[in-house]
């Protein structure tokens, strides 16, 4: 059977990567705790390719308590070292404490706005961003609306939420869909 298109950073070779393309990427999420996860995934990829962290996302959900954010802003510093020394997950001294930092952030914007939901769509006007870029250079590397949203989230605290990252996490979370003309996901 003949595999389906499919944006074109998509590696065929790899099957973890086809089938995060295939059924998260670009799908809106409206649950915070994800909302969270792939908040501090993508920022734990800066500098790095998303495959790096993709390997190690089980890795990321055993050291940060699956990700729920409470939980995270409890962690004491001798915990994040524990997580520095021995988790599965990019030893970054600044990535690791910020999770934490990030994650008070987190908690205070969900109690500001009743859910981090609210607060992260209100940026692109409640509903999916869609593009058809045709080819990879057609894809910003930050929009007016990713610009906004790491503004806000830097004035608030947070760390490794530059406007290319924050970018990356309106594709990842689907607040954009810029699934490729030719993709089998692309929507009209």
């Amino acid at each position: 059977m003949e595999s389906p298109n499919r944006c074109a950073w998509v590696p065929l070779d790899k099957p973890d990567y086809v089938a995060y393309h295939d059924d998260e990427w670009g799908i809106p999420v409206h649950d915070d705790r994800l909302l969270f996860e792939m908040l501090i995934l993508e920022g734990a990829q800066a500098g790095l390719s998303w495959y790096t962290i993709l390997r190690r996302r089980d890795g990321y959900r055993a050291a940060f308590r699956n990700f729920d954010p409470a939980k995270v802003a409890r962690m004491t510093d001798a915990q994040l070292e524990r997580v520095l020394a021995t988790g599965n997950v990019i030893r970054n001294r600044l990535k690791v404490f910020a999770t934490r930092v990030n994650a008070r952030v987190f908690l205070a914007i969900q109690k500001e706005f009743g859910s981090f939901d609210a607060y992260v769509w209100r940026f692109v006007g409640g509903k999916p961003q869609r593009r058809r870029p045709r080819t990879m250079k057609d894809v910003p590397a930050s929009t007016p609306e990713s610009d906004a949203l790491s503004k806000d989230l830097k004035k608030r605290g947070m760390s490794f939420v530059g406007s290319t990252i924050i970018y990356a996490y309106m594709q990842a979370t689907g607040l954009v869909d810029d699934h490729s003309a030719g993709c089998f996901k692309a929507r009209s």
